[in-house]
């Protein structure tokens, strides 16, 4: 079963984002191994300082030869079947993925440079919080798509 990772700065801290992660997670539980890795965000009026920090605490929490897909605004943009392919193909030659979620400021560009595949879902800026759960159920419309599952129409 392959394991899937989100490294996102901060913390949720409304209740009805961690019940949708929540949620999210143990639907995904049927398809991989789903882990969330929070790191701290940090305040600064310097965004190099901060980017710098954050980036620096990521790093450090990616698995080593895990596939790394930052989202970045600068990413492709791919539909939601173009994300199961992708998945698959991934899982075919590596048993462990990590999307990164930066904080208010974004990714740093060493976290960028990480990157198998740079992730973007639009121009829309979403609060790096609300992004987790968008980016949960896409991962797992996902695993719904590969799996044939009704969730998707």
């Amino acid at each position: 079963m392959i394991k899937i990772n989100i490294i996102a700065v901060g913390k949720l801290k409304e209740k009805y984002l961690r019940d949708a992660c929540d949620e999210y997670k143990k639907r995904l539980s049927a398809f991989a191994n789903f882990n969330t890795v929070e790191v701290n965000e940090y305040k600064s009026d310097d965004i190099s300082q901060v980017l710098k920090k954050e980036g620096e605490s990521i790093i450090a929490k990616i698995p080593k030869g895990s596939y790394v897909i930052p989202m970045c605004i600068e990413g492709r943009q791919l539909s939601s079947e173009e994300i199961a392919k992708k998945i698959e193909e991934i899982s075919l030659e590596n048993s462990e993925i990590t999307f990164i979620i930066g904080g208010s400021f974004g990714l740093s560009d060493e976290v960028k440079a990480l990157g198998d595949l740079k992730l973007s879902f639009g121009k829309i800026t979403l609060p790096h919080q609300l992004m987790r759960v968008v980016l949960s159920e896409q991962i797992y419309r996902a695993f719904s798509i590969l799996n044939n599952s009704k969730y998707h129409k």
